[in-house]
């Protein structure tokens, strides 16, 4: 089979758009290594992440050969690169992140699109007019002319259902995994902690550092805890800016780091030394950090209702992510009950056992081929 990927995110993306495309060309060129898989991005950088590529022969990358093609990359990425699929003889393309080419509909190719969230229509106070409308009509286009839609949880299903009044029989449910890295003890986790100059004990925030996300309210659940300490990793502008104040003007800078920037292999050391991964976040597609965080053998609150469950478990705790109380109490829970800590370590590692590889490209294929 010769499958194609809309791969911009790959190699220009470090947060979980990025994440999902370089695992999910990584897990099928892994265990379906006999298809021919093609990776159009308008600019094709590598990076330690896309290490994977390295003597890959079935795997092509294409960028913009024409110049006017180079110049205007938005407009061959939306519309001109449907020559270069047709050229490449593909069976399948696979629109990694909400999108898909205008007028693949009228070729051969059978197309897929991976929806994350529609976060912009539950939320749309976070966001410009003009990203709303440029959303809006790429998401439900995409939505409308694929052949098939992938949702990476059963509450971006059951949205797309009901925002987009798409029939339920044209979605299909894949869920996300995490890299391979998170899944083993890191050796050098000494050095790293000396690098960063890490606290002895803490708690782990990682996500974008954005109203949604809701760090500031695990800031003052720090600002409550005098005993405790905070890693955040993660990057952000004007929401960061007011974290960042709110840190100040509390005196909590010296129980407090913000770290970015970071290898794979540096965050998951940072994962396994932490006290437990804390995710107050507001609504999410899935929730890759709460995947890191179950494979990392720590324990796991976040927030009630949406797509959380689903990744987090039957044994993780679940609060309202507005309520400081909530979060406290569910810190003193796992600090004072060793056996609750265990059973979560224990039980989150057996669910997160659900999203490897495996499966994944298993469940990947088996969409593939029906079309």
């Amino acid at each position: 089979m010769r499958i194609g990927f809309d791969a911009k995110r790959a190699f220009n993306n470090f947060t979980g758009l990025g994440n999902y495309s370089r695992d999910t060309i990584r897990i099928l060129s892994s265990f379906y290594a006999k298809n021919n898989y093609f990776l159009y991005t308008p600019k094709a950088t590598l990076n330690q992440r896309l290490k994977f590529l390295e003597n890959q022969s079935k795997i092509k990358i294409r960028s913009p050969k024409k110049i006017l093609d180079k110049l205007f990359s938005a407009l061959w990425r939306t519309k001109n690169i449907i020559n270069d699929l047709k050229k490449d003889k593909l069976d399948i393309y696979h629109g990694l992140s909400h999108e898909l080419p205008y007028g693949i509909e009228n070729t051969k190719i059978k197309s897929i699109v991976t929806i994350h969230d529609l976060i912009y229509l539950r939320y749309p106070n976070l966001f410009s007019t003009i990203d709303l409308k440029i959303y809006d009509k790429k998401f439900r286009s995409a939505c409308k002319r694929a052949n098939k839609i992938i949702a990476v949880s059963l509450q971006t299903k059951k949205d797309i259902i009901n925002y987009f009044s798409i029939s339920e029989d044209k979605i299909e449910v894949v869920y996300q995994g995490c890299n391979e890295v998170f899944k083993k003890p890191v050796n050098n986790k000494e050095l790293i902690r000396n690098k960063f100059q890490l606290f002895e004990k803490y708690l782990l925030y990682v996500g974008s550092i954005e109203e949604r996300k809701n760090l500031m309210t695990l800031l003052k659940v720090l600002k409550d805890l005098p005993h405790k300490k905070l890693i955040i990793i993660g990057d952000g502008k004007n929401y960061k800016k007011k974290c960042i104040n709110f840190i100040r003007d509390n005196n909590l800078s010296n129980r407090s780091k913000i770290l970015s920037g970071l290898s794979l292999n540096e965050m998951a050391s940072i994962y396994q030394n932490a006290e437990m991964l804390i995710y107050p976040s507001i609504f999410e597609g899935f929730g890759i950090p709460i995947l890191e965080a179950l494979y990392s053998k720590i324990p796991v609150i976040t927030s009630k209702d949406g797509c959380f469950v689903e990744a987090g478990g039957p044994d993780s705790i679940y609060v309202n992510p507005h309520s400081i109380e909530d979060i406290i109490e569910a810190i003193n829970k796992i600090d004072k009950n060793p056996e609750i800590r265990k059973k979560m370590i224990k039980n989150g590692l057996k669910h997160a056992e659900n999203f490897n590889d495996q499966n994944i490209a298993n469940n990947l294929m088996k969409i593939y081929n029906s079309l």
